[in-house]
């Protein structure tokens, strides 16, 4: 079997797996012990694979950390990496997101944060510059924080255009540059905000989640504070595709890594107690964009379940068949080797899960 490296970012601290080619797995100790990790990712455009790590110390506050060795070092860089200008008036509280950029922006890595915006790193995550246009984007004062908190939790690069990228914000939905960052756009025509008066703003929906599907990177799969949605035009206009789940809330949504038309969801209850849909242990999945749904259980916990999956707790790798992977509150931590048709249990009785990331190692 493939080589793939997992990591969990917990409420206290970072653990890494290995599977190896037998196909086993293997957890070490936790990494950054009582931190919350609120954000990972796996950088493989460098000789060696890059780990980035957003750490949350009570002590000494958030940081973003990098490994060029799998974790068996980290480094901190002497100033902090991501932070507000003094002109801002603003504070760095967590970041949300770390996203690595493709091959069409070598170097690129972009990171979310609370409060919500978008930093630019272009020496993979050493150091990170505010993209200023989105945090003075004419809306801004009339962004509202959810029960989360205001972050931005999403960032989406074209592979075929460094100057394209997405981004969602909790609770102002879905923004859009086609320049680079110099300009941005809200792009939420269709995503229902039913706890607003207006249900049908312009911006201010509570978009938890965005996802982009393999064969076409126009098209996107957007899981909502209610609503689960698609849009065939890269966010301009989005269609409703949540009948046949058991709850169309939920935090969490991914897309196949090669698969078009395939995508994944974990239902949960809601308003008030946010734990799994019916109280089952599902994750569902799409085959024709939305669709159909179909309950993925083969290995999943069968009874009474209360373990919620989080926006960054759900994710794929890019085997092919695809691995897929989430973690929930229970600290539980499921993986599946054939696309979600069987599941198995990896860890448990950890902290809470808070992002899952993935990646297969090559070479």
């Amino acid at each position: 079997m493939t080589d793939v490296v997992l990591l969990a970012g917990t409420r206290k601290g970072l653990f890494i797996g290995r599977r190896g080619s037998g196909g086993t797995w293997e957890f070490g100790e936790p990494h950054f012990n009582a931190q919350a990790v609120s954000a990972v990712a796996i950088d493989r455009r460098g000789a060696a694979p890059r780990l980035l790590v957003a750490g949350d110390s009570t002590h000494w506050g958030p940081s973003v950390f990098s490994s060029d060795d799998l974790g068996a070092t980290w480094r901190e860089p002497a100033a902090a990496a991501v932070k507000f200008p003094e002109d801002t008036g603003a504070s760095l509280e967590r970041v949300w997101q770390l996203h690595p950029a493709g091959p069409e922006a070598p170097g690129v890595v972009y990171a979310g944060t609370e409060p919500a915006a978008l930093f630019r790193s272009a020496d993979r995550g050493e150091s990170f510059e505010l993209v200023r246009p989105l945090w003075e984007h004419p809306t801004r004062d009339k962004w509202v924080p959810g029960g989360g908190g205001e972050g931005l939790h999403t960032v989406i690069t074209d592979p075929g255009d460094p100057d394209l990228v997405t981004v969602a914000v909790s609770t102002a939905g879905v923004f859009r540059t086609r320049d680079g960052g110099a300009s941005w756009a809200p792009s939420n025509h269709g995503v229902s905000a039913v706890f607003l008066p207006e249900p049908d703003p312009e911006f201010g929906q509570c978009v938890h989640k965005i996802a982009q599907d393999a064969g076409n990177t126009d098209r996107l799969y957007l899981q909502n504070h209610w609503g689960v949605y698609r849009s065939d035009d890269a966010g301009t206009r989005w269609t409703d595709i949540g009948a046949g789940l058991p709850s169309d809330f939920g935090f969490a949504v991914a897309a196949h890594p090669h698969r078009p038309g395939t995508a994944y969801v974990f239902p949960l209850n809601a308003d008030i107690d946010r734990v799994p849909a019916e109280h089952r242990c599902r994750v569902f999945r799409t085959q024709d964009a939305g669709a159909t749904w179909e309950p993925l259980t083969k290995g999943l916990p069968a009874g009474d379940h209360y373990g919620t999956v989080l926006r960054d707790a759900l994710c794929t790798d890019d085997a092919d068949p695809a691995g897929i992977y989430f973690g929930n509150r229970n600290g539980e931590l499921y993986a599946s080797q054939d696309d979600g048709d069987s599941w198995q249990l990896l860890a448990e009785h950890l902290p809470d899960v808070l992002c899952v990331r993935a990646a297969v190692l090559h070479g």
